[in-house]
């Protein structure tokens, strides 16, 4: 099992990048932006502390399909889910206890992203259960630079 967890994974992309300034502020969209060790993206309203694991929120493109379906929707915005970035082509739970690159940035997977209540007032009833096990990853800031929408994402 260790050498299958461990085989090869195609390199994804890094397609979208938001910025929470404020709690339940709009979600502002922007084309990079500065990850910073120990303390999440540059702009953001993460306020943890330095070892904290939800410095950065991940989702992938897949997943948004995913959501959207299950809601009977055409397309979900991922500023609708209120998550850092997202990413496609990586099956982000194939990043479990690994370190891996967006751009320059090196991020620790620091466990899953699951959903919060606030689904079901995003999306209406069933919004919540449609994110359930869709809602991407945390992440750690190891090595901050600048992330750019385009960049690959390589686990290390």
């Amino acid at each position: 099992m260790a050498r299958l967890l461990d085989a090869p994974m195609r390199p994804g992309r890094l397609v979208w990048i938001g910025l929470r300034p404020e709690r339940s502020a709009p979600v502002v969209e922007v084309e990079q932006a500065l990850l910073e060790p120990g303390r999440g993206l540059a702009g953001d309203r993460w306020r943890g502390a330095a070892t904290g694991a939800r410095q950065v929120t991940l989702v992938s493109a897949e997943h948004l399909r995913a959501i959207a379906g299950f809601l009977g929707l055409d397309a979900v915005a991922p500023a609708r889910l209120r998550r850092n970035l997202v990413v496609d082509g990586v099956n982000l739970l194939a990043l479990k206890g690994a370190r891996f690159r967006i751009g320059g940035t090196l991020l620790d997977y620091s466990g899953e992203c699951h959903p919060c209540s606030r689904m079901e007032e995003e999306f209406g009833p069933g919004g919540y259960n449609a994110v359930r096990g869709h809602g991407g990853i945390t992440a750690r800031v190891v090595e901050g630079a600048i992330a750019r929408v385009g960049d690959a994402v390589l686990r290390e």
